[in-house]
């Protein structure tokens, strides 16, 4: 994770846990169109096949995966882009 990233603090918090793919990534992906250009979505998820998901959606989107977090839980940091 960036330094950036660490003290900036997300525009929205997006919870879903328990959620199985494709849910995190299509909420998500709806989630980050009600923030700003250039702010954070922060994504908190369960489902280990979230990972290579949201490392695909960004490609794909042209948003910027900041930071993605793995353990128990999982936490991605994902930058809105113009679009």
């Amino acid at each position: 994770m960036t330094k950036e990233a660490i003290h900036e603090a997300p525009a929205q918090v997006l919870d879903v846990r328990g959620l199985k793919c494709p849910l995190p990534v299509l909420k998500a992906r709806k989630a980050i169109t009600g923030i700003p250009v250039g702010a954070l979505l922060e994504v908190l998820a369960t489902d280990p096949a979230a990972v290579l998901d949201f490392r695909h959606y960004a490609r794909q989107s042209g948003h910027t995966l900041v930071a993605a977090e793995e353990g128990e839980e999982l936490r991605f940091l994902l930058r809105r882009e113009a679009k």
